[in-house]
């Protein structure tokens, strides 16, 4: 079974599926403003040398998140295919 993860774990070249938020406040309204919905996909294109931000390909926008933010992201491996909405 695939277990949920906070999106802050996510490494480089790896594509996840958003599962829910776990923000509140500003952080919670530009996630959603983002398009950060339940079954979002995301794939983290990059990480700062010193690991954060992170860079993310989110609905076809590269969004850069701090750890901090991203840790409030729950996310899973998509099943089957690696990048079903390639």
């Amino acid at each position: 079974m695939n277990q949920p993860r906070t999106l802050d774990l996510v490494e480089p070249g790896e594509c996840v599926i958003v599962q829910r938020l776990e923000t509140n406040g500003d952080m919670r309204r530009r996630f959603l403003d983002l398009g950060l919905i339940e079954n979002t996909p995301i794939e983290c294109i990059g990480k700062s040398p010193g690991g954060d931000p992170a860079a993310y390909l989110i609905r076809g926008a590269v969004i850069a998140i701090r750890a901090k933010d991203s840790h409030g992201i729950i996310v899973s491996s998509p099943e089957g295919e690696v990048r079903p909405w390639v």
